[in-house]
């Protein structure tokens, strides 16, 4: 898989593609993600990409001429266009599974006050990974393309995401280590026991019952 993101600020990734699993990804051939700066596809002297919004108000808009640009020069036959905005669709497992079969993705990073509205013509979908608003897409970006990657193959084992909070609209059971005892707290018996049946059926059982008591819509859906 290839990711390209469009960003104002393309030193926001540099850690984040160094590091833990996604760096990991990156050094093995599993998924290339590239970074690239809108300023670069300014007409502007002064590499401007935003202006004041048409009507008044408040923040800066940011010009459709550079995204478009920016989109242009990554954009293949196989690519997946995002934009990412609080007005997109709620992100959730189900939608990282379908971008993980994608062959390539390009995600649109805002900033400012907004995106001139004439940008979404250009993209293929909107996505937003909740109800509240960033200052830019850039934290976003990096949920999605955290998200997506731990899903492909060879990452990390498939056991480790296949029980994953969501993923059959349960969230995950409880899980202990060493100590067997901390401070007066005990690790369940059963996870002790050997009789991996009996584990299953437990894990199965606190998985329905810690959705039932905090996301009690999940079990609904399921």
């Amino acid at each position: 898989m290839k990711i390209d993101i469009l960003t104002l600020f393309p030193e926001m990734f540099e850690t984040f593609c160094e590091t833990s699993i996604i760096g990991r990804a990156i050094k093995t051939g599993k998924v290339i993600i590239k970074v690239h700066n809108i300023r670069d596809y300014s007409n502007d002297p002064h590499k401007r990409v935003d202006d004041y919004g048409y009507g008044g108000g408040s923040g800066m808009v940011l010009m459709p001429e550079p995204v478009k640009r920016a989109i242009d020069s990554v954009k293949t036959k196989d690519s997946k266009v995002i934009l990412l905005t609080p007005q997109g669709q709620p992100y959730n497992q189900k939608k990282a599974l379908e971008l993980k079969l994608e062959k390539h993705l390009v995600l649109v990073c805002g900033h400012y006050e907004g995106f001139d509205e004439r940008i979404r013509y250009f993209v293929d979908e909107e996505i937003s990974i909740g109800d509240y608003v960033l200052t830019g897409g850039e934290l976003a970006s990096m949920v999605i393309t955290d998200s997506v990657v731990r899903l492909i193959d060879g990452v990390i084992k498939t056991e480790s995401h296949t029980n994953d909070s969501f993923s059959q609209d349960l969230l995950d059971y409880p899980v202990y280590t060493h100590p067997l005892i901390f401070e007066g707290h005990s690790v369940p018996e059963v996870l002790t026991s050997g009789n991996h049946a009996k584990i299953n059926a437990w894990r199965l059982e606190q998985q329905i019952k810690r959705t039932k008591n905090r996301r009690p819509d999940l079990l609904e859906k399921r």
